[in-house]
C-alpha cells in the first residue's frame, strides 16, 4: 500500500453522495423494469425517471410548490408523469407503490460495501445524500452497507447543493467543515461542497447512466483526491 495521502491525518468524516457513487441507480432501475414489464424499454424509462429528478427538486428549492417535498414523493410524481409515455398508465395504486419503492432497492457497486467496511476502521462514514432518511435505511439494510450514521436532505430541510446541507453535516458532528470530506462522483456536488469549506473526493462512476452513456470527467487539481472507485479510495485514505 502506498502512503496514506496527508489528509487521512486531518479528516475525521466522509459524507458519502449515495446515487450513482455508491449504488448503481441505473442499472437497479432497468433490472427492476426488466423483471416486472418486460415490454418496456428499461434503459429509456430509468433515464427518463432520474430526468425528472433535478428539475423537482428545483422546484421544492425554489418554493414555487410546497415547503418541503421528500425525494419519495418526488420519485412518485415524476413516475405518475412518465407512465403513460411507456404505456404503464395502467398500473394500479399497489404497483406504482411498488415500482416506486425500487429506490430503496438499489444494488450497490461491487466496490462500495468491502471499501466502507475499511474505511469506517479510521474514519466515521455517513451518508449525505438528497435520499430520504427512510428510503436510505432501507437501502443500507438491503444491500449491506454499513454507515455509521444517515444524514441527508430530510435532516436539513434542503436539498443539495444548498450549502445548509455541506455545513450542517460538519455541525451534526461538532468538526469543523474542513474536517469532513465529500465523497461523490458529481461535480456539482463537490464544487458545492468545497465552497463551504468541505474537502472532497471525485470517484469515477464510468456506468452510471448505463452502458455508453457519457461518464463525468473531472480534473485531478478541482478535488483533494481522486479514485478510480471506493476500494481505491480506501488505499489512498491509508484505510
Amino acid at each position: 500500500m502506498t502512503h496514506p495521502h496527508a489528509l487521512a491525518q486531518s479528516v475525521e468524516v466522509l459524507a458519502f453522495d449515495v446515487f450513482g457513487t455508491v449504488v448503481d441507480w441505473h442499472g437497479s432501475i432497468v433490472r427492476e423494469l426488466r423483471a416486472l414489464h418486460p415490454q418496456v424499454d428499461a434503459d429509456a424509462f430509468a433515464s427518463a425517471w432520474r430526468a425528472g429528478y433535478g428539475p423537482s427538486m428545483q422546484r421544492v428549492a425554489s418554493q414555487a410548490g410546497p415547503a418541503w417535498v421528500r425525494v419519495d414523493e418526488l420519485h412518485r410524481q415524476i413516475l405518475d408523469e412518465i407512465l403513460p409515455r411507456f404505456g404503464l398508465d395502467a398500473l394500479d395504486e399497489a404497483q406504482r407503490r411498488h415500482l416506486n419503492r425500487a429506490w430503496h432497492r438499489l444494488d450497490p457497486w461491487p466496490d462500495s460495501v468491502p471499501a466502507l467496511q475499511r474505511l469506517k476502521q479510521r474514519f466515521t462514514v455517513c451518508t449525505l445524500s438528497n435520499g430520504d432518511i427512510g428510503l436510505l435505511t432501507h437501502m443500507a439494510k438491503r444491500a449491506g452497507l454499513p454507515w455509521d450514521c444517515i444524514l441527508s436532505a430530510d435532516v436539513f430541510r434542503a436539498y443539495k447543493p444548498d450549502p445548509a446541507v455541506y455545513t450542517g453535516a460538519a455541525r451534526v458532528f461538532d468538526v469543523s467543515p474542513a474536517e469532513v470530506m465529500l465523497v461523490a462522483a458529481h461535480g456539482y456536488d463537490l464544487d458545492a461542497a468545497r465552497a463551504c469549506g468541505l474537502r472532497t473526493a471525485f470517484v469515477e462512476r464510468p456506468l452510471e447512466f448505463g452502458p455508453g452513456a457519457s461518464a463525468e470527467v473531472r480534473g485531478h487539481e478541482r478535488d483533494d483526491l481522486h479514485a478510480c472507485d471506493l476500494l481505491d479510495l480506501a488505499d489512498k485514505l491509508g484505510a
